[in-house]
């Protein structure tokens, strides 16, 4: 075989491997995304049989998907940063109503929705007993810079960070993007939405203001 003809036959080679290669990683991805479209059909069935408490009356309209479990357990105790590096727990804000949400730059719906967060916590802004929480789980310093400067378009929203991506899964929602959690007074978890959510609406205010009401704070003008 000529040299001309060993050097085709390597390329085509070549393009054949790569095809497998990048066909195996095409199935790879498909299996990944089917496993976790199947997982969250799973999640969201099992919510829907779970027992819910009363705040349940307040998933209409875009919080249509709300879970509020009957059994309110505790926020992870698991350390983010604020935006000098130091470490945050939850337990750093009890006594307050903790609007978490978790955040990314690549998350459309995540940013779609950061307006209405804004207008949430704008509008009880006067109230310190409610506390609106981003927290950004971008995992690189650029991204995080990013997210940074995208967040001060979004005032009074503060800038916290979980570069190891693993909030998301330590609360109800495993994994979802976004993720909104919502914390009473004592740190534990009575509502949880999967996916983006209208923040400034009238049943999302009904909601806080119902959360404020069980210690006793009268709810913004």
């Amino acid at each position: 075989m000529s040299g001309s003809r060993k050097a085709i036959w390597a390329v085509v080679g070549a393009v054949v491997v790569v095809s497998t290669i990048a066909g195996a990683g095409g199935m790879a991805m498909s299996l990944y995304a089917n496993h976790r479209q199947k997982a969250q059909v799973e999640q969201t069935t099992t919510a829907a049989a779970a027992p819910k408490s009363d705040l349940a009356r307040f998933a209409v309209g875009s919080l249509a998907a709300l879970s509020t479990p009957a059994e309110s357990k505790p926020a992870p105790e698991y350390a983010f940063r604020d935006r000098t590096g130091t470490a945050v727990r939850f337990s750093a804000f009890q006594g307050k109503v903790v609007v978490v949400n978790l955040w990314a730059m690549w998350c459309a719906p995540c940013k779609a929705e950061m307006p209405t967060l804004q207008a949430l916590a704008k509008a009880y802004e006067a109230n310190e007993d409610l506390v609106v929480l981003p927290i950004n789980v971008d995992a690189t310093p650029d991204a995080a810079a990013e997210a940074k400067r995208f967040l001060a378009d979004h005032a009074p929203l503060p800038f916290y960070s979980d570069a190891k991506f693993q909030l998301p899964f330590e609360f109800p929602g495993k994994g979802a993007m976004p993720q909104t959690i919502v914390l009473d007074r004592q740190g534990r978890i009575r509502a949880v939405m999967r996916g983006e959510a209208d923040w400034s609406s009238p049943e999302a205010h009904t909601l806080i203001d119902a959360i404020l009401a069980e210690g006793g704070a009268a709810p913004p003008a």
